[in-house]
């Protein structure tokens, strides 16, 4: 059986290289608040990745907002165009892997939303709340120091801990009905779960991932037409399939699943959220240094009346690096 120890010495540093997109895909956290395929592989300590990502959304609810608040008329439309920027690290905490990201979201929101005289137009534009998130693993192979540690690296069954916040600094009116902020702080704690089927042989990986997490959301005291807005905690659970089809290409089916999470505005109670979605990833790998994505996403069980619905397709382009694989490329092509 092939393995990754028998790769050549120039190889190793094009496998390296690669496996920072593993921690790359900073991808729409803001967006619906999903886990895209494969953000939480580990690769080697000290990798850095910067992400461009647009997303293009339509539905009856806010997508910059994470509580999914539904809004009232059936005949609400919203369109949103989303543009990410941010920063991920890699590095060792009690020899075990760690992440530190943040998100920065801007865009564009406009459509036909409830207001206090009926249905109307409205839109929003600017920057939303940043996002950090911190992971740790728990369970699973220690932290990969060098070279040698990412080449021996099989994540067979591995477990983390992450923790979101929102920081609420974005764009927001209180006369508006459609924010690009939320005005309140919000965050979440989940596990994600990595499972490994199969060798660990670049090109014929497959995984089964899955991201259990509850959001927790903090009191907006001004918002729209009303003095208060509180959200009950939401369940969300993400799962993907995903399959290597080359040494530089891979897909995966994408599930996601939201519970409870029901709004109050001014003491009077809206409805738990009971959303199913389902989706494609498609990932290309450029060069050693750049990836990109595609992928579209929407939900299943909308037909009702009063519940979300959304779709949306999403282009990412991540830009990663390491100190050492840079230094070790250089050495390879004597400059």
């Amino acid at each position: 059986m092939e393995n990754t120890n028998s790769l050549k010495p120039a190889k190793w540093i094009r496998s390296a290289a690669t496996a920072l997109f593993a921690m790359g895909l900073l991808v729409a956290q803001v967006a619906q608040a999903q886990m895209p395929a494969r953000f939480y592989w580990k690769t080697l300590d000290g990798a850095n990745a910067v992400p461009l990502i647009v997303n293009s959304l339509s539905g009856n609810t806010n997508p910059f907002d994470s509580s999914h608040q539904i809004d009232l008329n059936p005949n609400a439309s919203i369109d949103a165009t989303m543009a990410m920027t941010g920063y991920a690290h890699t590095f060792s905490m009690y020899d075990r892997s760690a992440m530190a990201a943040i998100i920065f979201p801007m865009g564009r929101l406009s459509g036909d939303v409830t207001t206090t005289t009926g249905l109307a137009h409205k839109a929003a534009e600017g920057f939303g709340d940043p996002m950090l998130e911190f992971t740790l693993n728990l369970i699973g192979p220690r932290s990969q120091k060098n070279i040698p540690d990412v080449m021996r690296y099989e994540p067979g069954f591995s477990v983390d801990i992450l923790a979101d916040l929102a920081i609420p600094v974005g764009e927001y009116d209180s006369k508006n009905p459609l924010n690009i902020g939320m005005n309140r702080w919000y965050g979440r704690v989940g596990m994600p779960v990595i499972w490994q089927l199969g060798p660990w042989v670049t090109g014929r990986r497959t995984t089964l991932e899955f991201l259990p997490s509850v959001w927790v959301y903090g009191d907006n005291n001004d918002p729209y037409n009303a003095k208060k807005l509180e959200t009950d905690p939401k369940f969300q659970l993400d799962a993907h399939l995903t399959r290597d089809f080359a040494f530089n290409m891979w897909g995966s089916l994408d599930f996601t699943m939201y519970k409870g999470g029901k709004s109050t505005i001014d003491g009077v109670s809206g409805e738990k959220l009971d959303i199913k979605a389902m989706g494609i990833t498609l990932g290309y790998t450029i060069n050693d240094n750049t990836n990109l994505t595609f992928g579209y996403k929407t939900t299943v069980n909308d037909s009702g009346a009063g519940e979300m619905r959304m779709d949306g397709f999403q282009v990412s382009l991540v830009f990663g690096w390491h100190p050492m694989v840079e230094g070790m490329r250089r050495l390879k092509d004597g400059n």
